[in-house]
């Protein structure tokens, strides 16, 4: 994790009591240079030898659990609907300004012009080695850093009927909360079997599995890397179930002042206010 405000993070850690150590000692911050050098396996020996400060963080910031990712992959439909809902033969990738990423409960806000924000709960792939032309979605495991909780949030409008293009409706600020943890692959067990939950203003908009997933977290790793090379930092975020504001009748789309909850099984819990840009 990364606690502190934003621009001036420093990296710490917490056990599974919750007690959190600082890491200061042994990096500068949690970015590509730490994930691809082997750093979740250094803090995981220093952990377990006993030599890191303990760090009281009541009542600080909690920003992104990775810093300044390279890139952020989004991924299209991935969960099983009933029919009509015809399930993709191959994933659909898209990229996100990684500038959009910002902690678990910073603001989250409505840009300039936006009237049809909407939510979108998904786990998060942190990629902890670099992989290109992976040879199966087997070898893609040796290049997950970890996982986390992202909240994939969109604009509508600026979306699909302002030119037609995906970035302008998925790269404004604010538009990528991540966190508050990236939790090593031997820490959480099988990310095909995590309940996502969402809730907006305490009542429940999307309840789910990643057990539901078409294409599971190791596929999309090595899909994704016969198309561009992935580098330790990256985010890849693995697409969201149904319950979004776009398909439920009358399209309730967040209004400034909702309380946007999110939590996902092993990974922790979000919790953003929408503002206004």
């Amino acid at each position: 994790m990364r606690v502190g405000p934003p621009g001036r993070e420093r990296p710490a850690v917490a056990d599974a009591d919750g007690v959190v150590y600082d890491l200061s000692s042994l990096t500068a911050d949690i970015d590509g240079s730490f994930l691809g050098g082997g750093g979740v396996a250094t803090v995981a020996q220093a952990l377990a030898d006993g030599t890191l400060p303990r760090w009281d963080v009541t009542g600080m910031r909690i920003g992104a659990p990775v810093a300044q990712p390279g890139k952020v992959i989004c991924v299209g439909p991935n969960y099983r609907k009933p029919p009509p809902f015809e399930p993709p033969a191959e994933p659909a990738l898209f990229l996100k300004a990684p500038d959009t990423v910002v902690g678990a409960y910073d603001q989250v806000l409505i840009p300039r012009g936006g009237t049809a924000v909407d939510w979108e709960i998904e786990l998060a792939v942190v990629i902890g080695a670099t992989a290109r032309y992976l040879d199966s979605p087997a070898d893609a495991q040796a290049a997950i850093a970890g996982y986390a909780i992202s909240h994939d949030v969109s604009e509508r409008v600026f979306q699909h009927d302002r030119g037609g293009t995906l970035d302008k409706g998925k790269c404004c600020e604010t538009f990528n909360p991540l966190g508050p943890w990236l939790v090593p692959p031997v820490d959480l067990g099988d990310p095909s079997d995590l309940r996502l939950r969402l809730w907006v203003d305490g009542e429940t908009r999307q309840d789910a599995s990643t057990r539901d997933m078409i294409f599971d977290p190791a596929h999309l790793v090595w899909y994704a890397s016969q198309f561009m090379v992935l580098r330790p930092g990256d985010i890849l975020n693995t697409g969201t179930p149904p319950g979004c504001a776009i398909g439920r009748p009358g399209r309730p789309y967040l209004r400034a002042g909702q309380i946007v909850e999110l939590e996902v099984a092993g990974l922790g819990r979000q919790r953003q206010v929408i503002g206004t840009a």
